[in-house]
Parts: structure tokens; sequence; C-alpha cells
């Protein structure tokens, strides 16, 4: 891999319009010269996409949907851009060589393929797209080791714990914690779960993220796919992971080393610092990022999770536990779920029994190839959507 000119690093952003990629271009703005974006996707937001061509001037865009490229073409001058488009187009992107580092921010499953062509150019890979590990953490993991790239994480709990382990030797860690803020939800009676509304679950109480993001904080199933996620970054056990309730979402996650020392990464809820560490990773700039003050914020707490009111939790220990096809079968079927509660046919309450139903009745495959895994996301998918509440 070559960096651009003087020293430069060349920047692809894999789902720009969405929450990551905005705060990804903000943070690119605020480091200046030595960073510059040359690639940018999405999925069918045009028009977005035709504003943050003007702003950062990418050699290079792609876009998913056919009728938006047609819209995207017609509205921008091809002169300065290459237009790419269609599924293929991100793996194309990605693996580019106007691209040293790529930030994967596309949500759900769509952007393995790209992850993975990424990896095989040896690109540097920031994770802010879980789904990725959760779906295919072997094989993401195994390339990135033979082709020598580090995954560095975007997620702001395992970018926490990344950085909490700088305090020591991998061989010391015992466990890691995860910090959930419990979403909207924490202290509604649980009867009161099943008359919750779209608008009301996406009412983040502490942080600004995408619908189908806010839509898993609010289940917890976004905890369950990052006990997944924590497995395959930093080499874990399901009785390594621990997850604790911590409503102010200023520690964003912590590691307990073999002498008992607990070492936690703070800072105010903001995806920026995340994003910003990874692109300067192992170096620290000034981030665009409002500083924490803790008299201001007077305490911190934190609660266990309370298992019967977000049994999500429950469903990410047990595909860490069992492995192989499973992960994939819950993403899938977690997110027909989610789509469902968005388009009101189902109630917030049937989205972890509808994806755990459909791990249940799913045939695991161990050690899958890309094609097994594949199969079985399109499987649960399937599956799930026969068995949404009439």
């Amino acid at each position: 891999m070559s960096e651009g000119t003087a020293g430069t690093k060349r920047i692809a952003i894999l789902g720009s319009t969405g929450s990551i990629g905005r705060n990804a271009l903000e943070v690119v703005r605020s480091l200046g010269g030595d960073y510059r974006v040359t690639a940018l996707s999405t999925h069918r937001n045009w028009e977005l996409l035709a504003q943050q061509v003007a702003a950062f001037h990418p050699s290079r865009v792609a876009i998913v949907d056919k009728e938006s490229y047609r819209l995207l073409k017609k509205n921008i001058s091809t002169n300065s851009v290459e237009i790419l488009a269609g599924e293929d187009s991100l793996e194309e992107l990605a693996s580019g060589e106007d691209v040293d580092f790529v930030l994967s921010a596309i949500v759900g499953a769509a952007a393995l393929p790209a992850t993975l062509a990424a990896i095989r150019q040896k690109k540097s890979l920031a994770l802010a797209n879980k789904e990725a590990l959760v779906v295919a953490g072997e094989i993401v993991t195994s390339l990135a080791s033979k082709m020598g790239v580090k995954l560095l994480p975007v997620d702001s709990e395992h970018s926490a714990i990344f950085q909490s382990l700088l305090a020591g030797q991998r061989s010391e860690l015992r466990k890691v914690i995860l910090t959930a803020s419990g979403g909207p939800f924490r202290e509604y009676p649980r009867a009161a779960l099943r008359d919750v509304t779209p608008e009301q679950a996406l009412k983040h109480p502490t942080w600004q993220m995408g619908k189908k993001i806010t839509i898993d904080s609010a289940t917890l199933i976004n905890k369950a796919l990052e006990i997944i996620e924590a497995k395959w970054l930093f080499g874990l056990e399901a009785q390594q992971i621990d997850v604790v309730i911590h409503p102010q979402s200023i520690i964003h996650s912590m590691v307990e080393f073999q002498d008992g020392s607990v070492i936690a990464q703070m800072g105010l809820p903001d995806m920026k610092l995340p994003i910003q560490y990874a692109l300067t990773y192992p170096q620290r700039r000034p981030a665009p990022v409002e500083p924490l003050s803790l008299p201001k914020l007077g305490e911190l707490t934190f609660f266990k999770p309370d298992m019967e009111r977000f049994p999500a939790l429950r469903l990410g220990y047990r595909a860490v536990s069992e492995g192989g096809t499973i992960p994939a079968v819950l993403n899938a079927a977690n997110e027909v779920a989610v789509e469902a509660f968005l388009d009101r046919r189902i109630k917030l309450t049937d989205i972890v029994p509808i994806t755990e139903g459909t791990m249940d009745r799913h045939k695991k495959c161990e050690h899958p190839s890309l094609g097994e895994i594949l199969a079985a996301d399109q499987w649960a998918r399937e599956e799930a959507r026969k068995n949404l509440p009439k």
C-alpha cells in the first residue's frame, strides 16, 4: 500500500450519507490537508452524495441503487468524478488504487464483500459496520491476519476496549466490560414496552444514530451484536465479556487485567472521537468534540442488565457459544424484524422472539464458507418474514 502525495492519507468512506459517514467527513475536514477523501458511497441518497462531491471532490463515488445512479449522473458533472453503480461498485471502490484507508460505515451485512475486498488489497480498515464481524468474524479476522491488516474498531465500545488495552499486554487481560446506555426504555414497566411506537424508540437518550442501530439500542440487540464483535476483534470467549448498564454513556467500555486493575476510556457521547482515533491511529490529534467535565456531570451510575426486560443479550452470548452460521442468522432475522417494526407491522416486543425463533429453527453450519454464510443470511431473512405476526 502506498499513500498519496507527501504522505496524504487517501480515504474511502463506504456509507458516507449515513450518520457515521457524515461525522467522518466532519472529522476529515477538521484534520486538514494530511487527510483527503478520494471515494464515497451511498445506497440511494444521491442528493446528499452530490453535496458531498461538491464539498470534498472525491475522484470516485459509488451508488448501489440504479435509479438513484441515473438521478445522480443527471445532476452532477462527470468530468471530475467517476460514478460507479450497482452492488459490486462497493468492492471496486474499496479496492481502488486511489485509496489507502477504508472506513466501512454501511449498515448491515451488505458491507461484507467490500470489507473483504479492502483487506485483500491490504488497505487500512476501520470498521463502523459491526455486521461484517458478526456475520463472518472468522473469515474476516483470518483474512486480515493473513494479509497483515489491522482492524480498527469505530464502534465507541470497541474503540474504548482497543484504547484501554494499550495499558497492558493482551496476555494479561482477564475480561472486557461493554457499557450500554439501556436505551430509552430502561425504566419502562415491562408491560408498557408492547405499546412503544417507532417514534418513541427512535428517541435515544444519549446518542444520535441511524434508525436501525437506534432500534437495536432500544431492544439491546445492539449489545448482543457487540458481544459477538468483541469476540472476534479481541479473541475472547463468552465468559470474558460482561455488559453493564451505564445510562450517561460517558465510560464507553472497560478492560480488566489479571491484577484487578480496570482501565476505562471516557468521553462525551460523540462518534467523532472514535472515528478520528481510527483515522489517526496510533497518533492523537485535537478533535472537533466538546471536552469532558466530570464536575459538570456530577455522577456516573451503573446497573446490572435486566435479562427479563431485555432478553436480547442472551442471544449474543448464545451466538458466541454456538458459533458457525448462528450469528449470521441472528443478524439477518433481526434486520427483518426491525424493518417490520419501523413499518408498524409488529410490536417492539416481537423483535427478539422473531429473531430467537429463527435461530432455533436454523440448522447450523460449523466453520462456514462465505457462500454458506450468505446462504444462511438469505434463509434467515425468508424464515423471519414467514414468521412475522399477522
